[in-house]
Formats: C-alpha cells, structure tokens, sequence
C-alpha cells in the first residue's frame, strides 16, 4: 500500500463524529468567509482609488489578495466535500487540485517579487520609478503565473499519459496525492519545492539585509521596509510549511494514527488559512494609505470620494 492510499484508509477507518464535523466545518468556513470579505475590501479600495492601481507595489499586493481568495475558496470548497460528498470524479478532483496548486505557488513567489520591489524603493531609489513600472510589474505578474504553471501542468501531463482512461471516471478522495498519484510527480514535486524554498528565502533575506545596511538605515522609510519584509518573512515561512506538509502528514500519521483527522485539520488551519490571514495585516492595517479608505469601507460609511 502506498502512502496516498494509507492515508486515505486512516480517513475512512477514523472519521468524526457528526458533532465534531460539523464544528470543524463551521469554524473553516466562518474563517474562510472572515478572510475573503477583508479581501473584498482591499479589492473594492483598491479598485476605487487611483493612487493604488498606479503604484507597483499595491497592483502586486493587488495580485496577492486576489489569490488568496481564489486559494482560501478552493481550499475551503475541498474541505466541506471531505466532509459531504466525501469522493469526487478523478476530472473534477484535476480541475479543483491544479488551480490550487497555481495560486499555493504564486503566494511566495509574489511575496518575493514585493521583497525585491521594497528593496528597490529603499535602496536604489533614484532608479525606482525606471526599474518599477506598471507595464513591468503586470510582466512579472505573468511570469509568476508561468513559472507555477511549468511547476504544475507536468503533473497532468505524466497523469494523462500513464493512467488508463477509466482512472479519470473513478471517484477518489480529492488530494494531490490520489489525482496525480504516479511516483514520478511525487519526486519532481519534492526537488521543486525545495528550489523555490532556496529561491524565495535567499530573496527574503538578500533583501532585508540590503536594507538593514544600506546608508539610510536611519531613515524611517527604511525601518518601515525592514519590518515589512520581516513580515513577508513569516508569510513565506507559513506558505512554505505547504512545502513540508507531505512529510508532516506522513508524521503525524506515524504518531498519531488515531487522531489523524484532527492533525490533518490542524494542518489545514496552520498552512492553508493562517498564511491568508497575514495580508489583510501587513497592508490593510499597517499601510495608512490603505487603512485609511478601509476603514470606511469595513465600517460600512461613506467612502471617500
């Protein structure tokens, strides 16, 4: 028996009890719908106002807070069905699995790219507004969802290719794992993740520490960048706990295989809704431009005009 199918068989054998189903579900999708609708309002404030969908900085945290309600709604979609219909067609697991695996991917990768665009802010100020345009940064929107894109469609490629055509019309229960189950991706997955881990953190930290030494450390612009990358230091080491997630599972089924269904929803909440939560924070609550215009908007007032 391989892994994918051990798990699911401990699923099956330790299911919940209706009570503490429906408690989990309830507090995913209260969390879930907590976490859109203040995206919904950075959306709406961004969208209203010009002086963000002109500046770089805010349309990648644009692009960010967009993924993340993509990301929190198919992940809390696949949670509710875990629960309920409990197996989906093989198809419509790909469907549902690709895009989540494209917006997981994008999350560190954008994250990088606002490390690096703070950097150039701070430090190479003078040539900010040259290397920083608009037309640039929906380039490296596009190459964000190119290069999770060369990350993921292999795995339906390889799938397409080796599995038989009555394995698409099979019910599964949805993981990664069971819809692209062959031994291949499993690999390829593992070396990809451990080059974005090296990619995003020597991004992370070559820029924190640029800015820590530049000569206007001093400054309080600079701290500011400082504090903010150190945020989207601890965003990206909760995003890249997806990263680790198969060995976690694979753990915690060793230690605790009769309490593998509450592992796996505290592993759920730890590296799919936690790292969702931290964006609102840095740029919905720190960033006064942006806390001032959402504020009206969350508190259902007049915005400003």
């Amino acid at each position: 028996m391989n892994v994918s199918s051990a798990n699911v068989t401990l699923v099956i054998e330790y299911r919940d009890s209706f009570t503490k189903a429906v408690t989990k579900n309830v507090i995913v999708v209260v969390l879930g719908i907590s976490i859109n609708y203040i995206n919904a309002g950075l959306i709406r404030t961004f969208g209203k106002h010009q002086i963000f969908y002109t500046n770089p900085r805010y349309i990648l945290f644009f692009h960010l807070v967009v993924n993340d309600i993509i990301q929190v709604t198919l992940t809390v979609i696949l949670f509710i069905i875990s629960y309920t219909i409990y197996k989906l067609s093989v198809s419509v697991c790909c469907i549902f699995i690709l895009l989540a695996l494209f917006t997981t991917e994008n999350t560190p990768l954008n994250l990088a790219s606002m490390a690096v665009e703070c950097y150039i802010a701070i430090c190479l100020p003078l040539r900010h507004v040259q290397i920083c345009t608009i037309s640039r940064t929906l380039m490296l929107i596009g190459l964000i969802w190119a290069t999770s894109m060369l990350s993921v469609l292999p795995d339906l490629f390889v799938t397409l290719a080796t599995e038989p055509l009555d394995f698409f019309h099979s019910r599964v229960f949805c993981l990664r794992e069971t819809a692209f189950r062959n031994y291949h991706i499993i690999k390829k997955r593992d070396i990809t993740y451990i080059i974005y881990l090296v990619i995003v953190w020597f991004v992370i930290f070559y820029t924190y520490f640029k800015i820590l030494f530049t000569a206007k450390t001093a400054s309080r612009d600079a701290k500011k960048a400082r504090n903010t990358i150190l945020l989207h230091g601890v965003q990206v080491l909760l995003c890249m706990a997806t990263y680790a997630e198969p060995l976690l599972k694979d753990a915690l089924q060793h230690w605790f295989p009769e309490n593998y269904t509450d592992s796996l929803f505290a592993t759920y909440i730890i590296v799919q809704i936690l790292p969702r939560s931290i964006s609102p924070i840095i740029y919905g609550i720190r960033d006064k431009t942006f806390r001032r215009y959402l504020k009206r908007y969350l508190l259902c007032t007049r915005s400003f005009q």
